[in-house]
């Protein structure tokens, strides 16, 4: 475990089902070398039961550090087993998902953001995770649940679960989430974002670290959060559908990085050696080309001719054997000044959602009696 060895969570992307798996994580290493990259939510239950086939699950390029490994699950002996059998695989932090709203997550027992609900088995969860694992522990949740959002209950679940375990970093997603058959994307619309139950959780916890998360859709607005005092940024769909302008500015804008900046030309040539090399490695046509192809399709998000070539790919896919031959027949669409340009800088700047954040701050939190000596 090397985590020391890292620059810290400033900016990372969020654990995505069926997005943020090794080929986008790849991509994304390509572009950035300081993002701090999630795995996709991976079940406690499906390592349990898969011991024979865990590289499946876990394994991934050691290119790819800093990476967590995301878990879900509430039943304490697997998620120690869980725990043991990732240590195998060096991950730099694991993050314990008390977020996911959606009902194959959330309504299957307790699991998901219906483990803010008890508090009290979150806390015995990171204890276990962390007794079992090297790696430093983290929890992603929301700031409520259906009519348990006021702003004490959300700090009630941070207490108890700070000073039963030994998790010091909160993952935020700063909108509640409503269990009432809503889908999941209408969870990260519907439900108002309350940017200052995060901006308080800092006043209130100062010996703890917080990421924001949730409506962050530019860098401007990543640096506008860590202005108003977030310890980190993590960032979901943006950063997946328009890789080039999100994680292509974060070494420099973020984390104040000079130097030569990569152009999407190597970046494409890096990945397609990726992609041929493990192309069909999980059996016949596993993965196959349009699995790999999948993440980069962001690659030129707005340019000329992005949808063009997307119908090139599409059409391509059909008889390309190879993510070269691929690539070879569908970028003759881009000019190469597009190919070979770097990131841009940043759009000029959208109004600062966190301009007067911390005069919306809701009342300190008073701890409660039973709370304290629970």
């Amino acid at each position: 475990m090397a985590t020391t060895d890292y620059l810290p969570p400033l900016f990372s992307v969020a654990p995505m089902m069926e997005w943020t798996d090794n080929h986008f994580r790849t991509l994304a290493r390509l572009i950035s070398k300081h993002a701090w990259l999630y795995t996709e939510m991976i079940t406690s239950q499906a390592l349990v039961h898969q011991t024979d086939n865990l590289d499946r699950f876990l394994a991934y390029s050691p290119m790819q550090h800093p990476v967590v490994l995301q878990i879900g699950g509430s039943e304490l002996g697997s998620l120690a087993e869980a725990a043991k059998l990732a240590q195998a695989y060096s991950y730099d932090e694991i993050n314990l998902n008390c977020g996911c709203p959606s009902p194959r997550v959330a309504g299957h027992g307790c699991f998901g953001v219906t483990l803010m609900l008890n508090p009290q088995l979150v806390g015995e969860a990171m204890s276990i995770i962390a007794d079992n694992s090297d790696a430093p522990v983290s929890v992603k949740c929301r700031i409520g649940v259906d009519d348990h959002d006021s702003y004490n209950e959300l700090c009630d679940f941070v207490y108890k679960v700070s000073t039963l375990s030994p998790t010091r970093r909160f993952i935020i997603h700063s909108r509640k989430a409503l269990l009432n058959g809503i889908s999941p994307a209408e969870n990260r619309k519907i439900p108002p974002l309350k940017y200052e139950y995060f901006y308080a959780l800092l006043r209130d916890f100062p010996d703890l670290r917080f990421t924001l998360n949730g409506g962050i859709t530019s860098i401007d607005q990543v640096n506008a959060a860590r202005r108003a005092g977030a310890h980190g940024v993590m960032v979901g769909r943006a950063a997946y559908n328009n890789p080039w302008q999100i994680l292509g500015q974060v070494d420099r804008v973020v984390y104040g990085e000079n130097g030569s900046e990569i152009t999407r030309r190597q970046v494409l040539e890096k990945y397609q050696l990726y992609a041929d090399s493990v192309l069909g490695k999980q059996g016949p046509n596993r993965p196959n080309v349009r699995d790999l192809v999948k993440p980069v399709l962001g690659l030129f998000h707005s340019e000329p001719g992005n949808g063009v070539w997307k119908r090139k790919v599409d059409a391509a896919f059909s008889k390309c054997q190879t993510v070269k031959s691929l690539f070879e027949e569908t970028l003759v669409v881009f000019p190469d000044h597009v190919l070979d340009s770097t990131p841009a800088d940043a759009p000029p700047g959208c109004e600062d959602p966190f301009d007067g954040i911390h005069n919306l701050l809701p009342s300190p939190y008073i701890l409660e009696k039973e709370l304290l000596y629970a």
